[in-house]
């Protein structure tokens, strides 16, 4: 009975893993269908400061101290318990019963109660998340574009988390009933902080009761944990993987600095200097984007990398006076552009023309002229998203390529050409004020 266990053991984590392996392989294809980026090489030390700062450390969640707290909690809790996850694998391939209780003594019985406090303030702060989202209603967590699947998708996950963190409680809790009852391998392990409040609701069952109450929460906990694994994929919490790289990735020049076209340079070299023009017949190079494939790939991470937490949109001036502008929303929108080509390139092996791209089909006009390029956005994403970025060389493309712009606008852009300034002035009439006040 017991080698039939740990086979069919070993057959669900292998399942589990190449299946997850499967969706991180389609994750990695739609991430490069995004052109190559000009990565700014050096300032690793800058670099990985973020990385421990804001990935590791959340360090922008705790500008608001509470919820800051709350959200430390539940990921300090899902990465630090998961440690245990380890332990039940080795387990569960060798037939053993905590595997590390023996060499590591008293410090074993110190971890699991350290394991235990984070579970129990993982299961107070997912409720207390899911009054936020469901009873309370907070605004940025109720917006229009969070209706459906991505309301769900983060009730799923807090959910998963509580029902996750009471099965390793309820294990822990039988464990100890039989320690007491100095049941088979059940060997005693120290107090159990946590589990060890409700353990008195289990001593006065017999032990085949307790062991099937143990094996069971056992099972359910690692089965729970692996489906999790093949949930992540589909779900915003992706971010918990790849904020780190998104972070290393980030910009590391001043906000506010724009990236110039090489295309736009090019062709003002060319005029002054047409010797300087390559020789032969040239394909025109593509200004701005219009669908995920103009993107770079950093961009499309970040779209990956977006928690929907609505932070970028509770900051935006352009939202916050009723504009259409929602730079979650343009997050999502390229997230679920790029997820649609790669179904796309599923089914056909090469993407076929659907007729549809991701700036007018996903993202309109409107929204993309009310951003006024504050940056707000990019300051306050807890993970260094840049929705400003994609905003830009969608209207790039907009003005560039379509020819799309309001008179207002078009009218700035010939002062800018002719008169080197937005507004309607001879350069050599820009002192005329001084003159006048003497």
């Amino acid at each position: 009975m017991q080698i039939i266990q740990q086979i069919l053991f070993v057959v669900l984590v292998v399942i589990a893993i190449l299946l997850f392996s499967r969706q991180v392989k389609n994750i990695r294809r739609n991430i490069l269908l995004g052109r190559d980026t000009n990565f700014e090489k050096g300032n690793e030390a800058e670099r990985w400061k973020r990385v421990l700062l804001l990935a590791l450390g959340q360090k922008k969640m705790f500008k608001y101290p509470l919820v800051g707290f709350m959200h430390f909690i539940v990921y300090a809790g899902f990465i630090i318990i998961n440690i245990e996850i380890l332990e039940i694998i080795l387990d569960g391939i060798f037939g053993t019963h905590r595997l590390f209780a023996p060499t590591l003594g008293a410090v074993y019985g110190w971890l699991i109660n350290g394991f235990e406090i984070l579970a129990l303030g993982v299961i107070i702060t997912c409720a207390a998340f899911l009054y936020r989202r469901n009873v309370q209603k907070v605004d940025r967590l109720n917006m229009r574009e969070l209706e459906g699947w991505p309301r769900s998708d983060a009730n799923y996950i807090l959910i998963t988390e509580i029902v996750l963190m009471t099965l390793f409680l309820t294990m822990n809790a039988a464990d100890k009933a039989l320690q007491l009852q100095q049941y088979g391998h059940y060997h005693q392990t120290g107090n159990f902080f946590i589990s060890g409040i409700i353990t008195p609701l289990f001593t006065g069952l017999n032990p085949s009761t307790l062991v099937v109450i143990e094996r069971t929460a056992w099972w359910l906990h690692i089965i729970g944990v692996l489906a999790f694994l093949n949930y992540l994929p589909y779900s915003k919490h992706l971010h918990i993987v790849l904020a780190f790289p998104n972070t290393y990735y980030s910009a590391v020049t001043p906000m506010g600095k724009f990236i110039n076209m090489p295309e736009i340079q090019n062709e003002v070299l060319y005029s002054m200097q047409p010797e300087l023009a390559p020789q032969g017949e040239q394909s025109p190079g593509k200004f701005g984007a219009k669908d995920v494939p103009d993107l770079t790939w950093k961009n499309l991470l970040d779209a990956y990398s977006c928690t929907e937490c609505g932070r970028c949109t509770a900051a935006c001036p352009a939202n916050i006076t009723g504009k259409k502008l929602n730079p979650r929303k343009i997050m999502m929108d390229t997230r679920d552009r790029m997820e649609e080509m790669g179904k796309n390139i599923n089914a056909n092996g090469d993407f076929k023309d659907d007729g549809k791209t991701l700036l007018h089909d996903y993202i309109t006009e409107e929204e993309l002229r009310a951003c006024t390029t504050c940056q707000a956005c990019v300051e306050d994403c807890p993970v260094s998203i840049s929705p400003l970025d994609i905003i830009v060389q969608l209207r790039r493309h907009l003005i560039m390529e379509e020819s799309h712009a309001p008179q207002e606008w078009n009218g700035m852009f010939s002062n800018v050409e002719n008169n080197y300034a937005p507004w309607k002035l001879s350069p050599d009439d820009r002192d005329k004020w001084a003159t006048e006040m003497s």
